[in-house]
């Protein structure tokens, strides 16, 4: 078994709030301890402070609780958003999102570095990019610190996001505030996308000027001594299914004999996403269960 919580996705945006406790019990019910304090939620806590409270009240009424969190993402939100006068907002949002963290005793966010296929940013060099993330970080780390919270900043599938450059992010900032997301969807986008001739790989470098995709077949190994959360979901390669795994080509061995290796994990993520996969709580509790007892 997993010696890391493990915790779980789901898009509550898509129920209503008379709904959402009904969802957390389901979840109790099939043997789940803990859920991602997601995007969508911590938008509507934008909107509604009050929330906060709600929600801590009904995750505590089902025997549940969060245990991480994500960060709003979207190219004005994410760390190196190209908008000079849209960045003090991108940072102010984002600070918050560390403070509703801190309230409700989440201890890592995950955090997008940002993609480079959006105007007005296509054609921007991938060094600029990279150095707006730094600038971000510079400004959000002293506050994880404060807090003691960690960011951990995520493998996508854009050159900007590679563990090639995760890693060169962090020899800059050694501090534990600062950590890695591992997700393995985006990973199999970038080794198993090589099998087809368009999908997001494809489609995500082109768009940024970059004929053909740099493919990567070692984005775990790469990035395991930072791992701090992971998000865990499968595909075929050609698209972001957020599938369960087993639905997709992931070899689910190899991965989670490495993560249960790695030295600063703190948590499983399921970032399966049910209503999309069709899948239902109890197969995906189910699921994860299994794999915590692969070997």
């Amino acid at each position: 078994m997993f010696q890391v919580p493990v915790t779980y996705l789901y898009e509550f945006e898509n129920v209503s709030a008379n709904m959402r406790p009904y969802i957390m019990a389901e979840f109790a019910r099939y043997g789940a301890k803990h859920l991602v304090l997601g995007e969508s939620l911590i938008t509507q806590i934008f909107e509604k402070p009050a929330l906060a409270d709600t929600l801590t009240t009904e995750m505590n009424n089902a025997g549940l609780s969060f245990c991480d969190a994500h960060a709003p993402f979207g190219p004005r939100l994410d760390l190196n958003c190209p908008w000079s006068e849209k960045r003090p907002m991108m940072l102010a949002r984002l600070r918050l999102a560390l403070e509703i963290c801190r309230y409700m005793n989440v201890d890592t966010i995950t955090i997008h570095l940002g993609n480079n296929h959006f105007e007005p940013a296509t054609g921007i060099a991938d060094e600029i990019h990279i150095g707006r993330m730094k600038e971000s970080l510079s400004e959000l780390l002293p506050l994880a610190e404060k807090l003691n919270i960690t960011i951990c900043i995520e493998n996508i599938w854009f050159s900007v996001n590679t563990p090639d450059v995760l890693n060169s992010i962090k020899a800059e900032f050694p501090t534990d505030a600062l950590g890695f997301c591992y997700d393995s969807g985006h990973a199999n986008i970038m080794d198993n996308g090589r099998n087809y001739a368009t999908g997001n790989a494809w489609n995500g470098w082109q768009a940024a000027g970059k004929s053909v995709p740099l493919w990567e077949d070692q984005a775990l190994e790469k990035m395991l001594p930072n791992v701090v959360n992971c998000h865990l979901h499968d595909n075929s390669g050609w698209n972001d299914a957020h599938a369960l795994p087993g639905d997709g080509c992931i070899d689910w061995v190899h991965i989670v004999r490495l993560l249960k290796r790695a030295p600063r994990l703190k948590v499983i993520q399921s970032e399966v996403l049910p209503c999309r996969a069709n899948a239902n709580i109890p197969e995906l509790v189910a699921t994860f269960t299994e794999l915590g007892e692969m070997d």
